[in-house]
């Protein structure tokens, strides 16, 4: 008789943790063995429990789902990762698949689909829903573009933290004027107009990617 899957749930809400163990377990083939309110804790997890798969929520307290993905990729090599949210920004599909997921899944699926899912991720399989699949896909088929400059990623990194024009010549060391010249070229080359697009731009490309 095959051994059930071992399973540990990480979101920060009670109710969607009891309802997804009584979704995963209906049919006895699935085993959760842990839930995790964090992302600090579902590392914990993962890393002393060993499961066959976490299954993540993106936004959690301490640690966000995607950085405990990196960090169990890190710390627990054999445990995949499955995200389950209901967030399907391309910045937030990029990040999870950056860090190490074995696929991504929205919040509205199915319960066979999503016990579908977990067996393929366990067997080593990706897993992506539909609308997630488009999305990368999209993005591969992106047209090219001028590479930005390791300064032009420089100046754009500090207009995602915030920073003035003034406050990111201090960062760099570099004139004001020298600052709204790179700006200039980095939105002739990312075909946008201000610098929250330039932004937003860079990180759906994966030019930028968030801390």
């Amino acid at each position: 008789m095959t051994a059930a899957l071992r399973v540990v749930i990480a979101d920060d809400h009670p109710v969607v943790r009891e309802g997804l163990r009584g979704m995963l377990t209906l049919d006895g083939a699935i085993t959760v063995v842990g839930e995790a309110a964090s992302g600090r804790e579902a590392v914990e997890l993962g890393e002393r429990l060993r499961p066959d798969v976490v299954l993540m929520d993106l936004r959690m307290p301490d640690t966000d789902g995607a950085t405990a993905t990196a960090q169990l990729a890190r710390r627990a090599p054999g445990v995949r990762v499955l995200i389950l949210t209901t967030y399907d920004s391309d910045s937030d599909i990029l990040r999870a698949v950056e860090a190490g997921a074995a696929g991504y899944l929205l919040k509205d699926t199915p319960r066979q689909d999503l016990v579908a899912a977990v067996r393929a991720a366990a067997r080593g399989e990706t897993v992506f829903a539909p609308m997630v699949m488009d999305k990368l896909l999209s993005r591969v088929r992106m047209p090219k573009v001028e590479p930005l400059t390791p300064r032009e990623v420089q100046v754009l990194r500090l207009v995602a933290r915030g920073l003035t024009n003034a406050e990111i010549g201090g960062e760099l060391a570099i004139g004001e004027t020298t600052v709204k010249s790179h700006l200039l070229k980095i939105f002739a080359k990312l075909g946008v107009s201000d610098r929250t697009a330039a932004v937003t731009t860079a990180l759906v490309q994966g030019v930028l990617t968030l801390p």
